[in-house]
């Protein structure tokens, strides 16, 4: 798909010329074709058009794997320790800067037997989609090293910032043997404060394989994610970090 949608972006103009003087809704049409088909999964999360975005992983029995973004924060403590009532392992997605600012939060993430993954490093959610490919490489390539200074491993996983990329992202990746990283189910919790309505997006949806994504960092977030985790207990399902073998691009 992405050959044929990136061959198409650059004929598009060529075709814009030839069919003007024939008809000029036409080669407005063929344009504004081509770029719908590069905005669509650029700003669409875990649309595979323009590469592969594991949003499932393989399983043959209830299991979720838990992901929450945007740390480390001041509530990961106290998010650690809820997690670690409960007897649950995640996998942090964390922005460089913030690692940086606090590797001790890094450490205990790892020590307590979660695993943590690049979000880039300022996330810049509102232009992450259009930023050119030398300061995606420095997106990611500062946070990987933040991690890998602080961990003393690069991470193998990529979470875009609000899940958009554009086309640059996955030849950026590839080149450092790194895999996007989707979801199945998001509760839309980085705004907000009423838990039971992020409950009620997730709980329901839920599958085996599912990857369900939550954020830290706000008001309410151990609340929001100690319940989920509980609702999603009480429906049989177990908690696991899955092997990058198992990592599905499609459910």
């Amino acid at each position: 798909m992405r050959p044929l949608i990136l061959g198409f972006a650059c004929v598009a103009p060529i075709l814009l010329i030839l069919l003007w003087p024939y008809s000029w809704l036409a080669a407005i049409g063929v344009l504004a074709l081509s770029h719908a088909l590069v905005l669509w999964p650029t700003l669409r999360p875990n649309v595979q058009w323009l590469g592969p975005v594991v949003t499932a992983f393989e399983s043959t029995s209830n299991e979720v794997w838990l992901t929450i973004d945007d740390g480390p924060t001041n509530d990961t403590e106290d998010l650690l320790n809820a997690l670690d009532e409960r007897g649950i392992k995640a996998t942090f997605f964390v922005k460089g800067l913030l690692a940086t600012q606090q590797p001790d939060l890094v450490r205990q993430m790892l020590d307590r037997g979660h695993t943590v993954a690049n979000h880039s490093q300022t996330h810049p959610s509102g232009s992450f989609w259009c930023l050119p490919p030398s300061a995606i490489e420095s997106q990611i390539d500062s946070c990987s090293a933040a991690l890998q200074t602080i961990t003393g491993e690069n991470p193998r996983l990529f979470r875009a910032p609000v899940g958009m990329k554009n086309p640059f992202v996955h030849p950026i990746l590839a080149r450092r043997g790194m895999t996007l990283a989707g979801w199945s189910i998001r509760g839309f919790d980085s705004f907000g404060d009423d838990v039971e309505r992020v409950v009620s997006r997730i709980a329901p949806h839920v599958r085996a394989g599912s990857i369900i994504v939550m954020h830290q960092g706000r008001g309410f977030s151990v609340a929001c994610i100690s319940r989920v985790v509980d609702e999603l207990r009480t429906r049989g399902y177990s908690f696991v970090i899955p092997s990058f073998e198992r990592l599905k691009t499609k459910r």
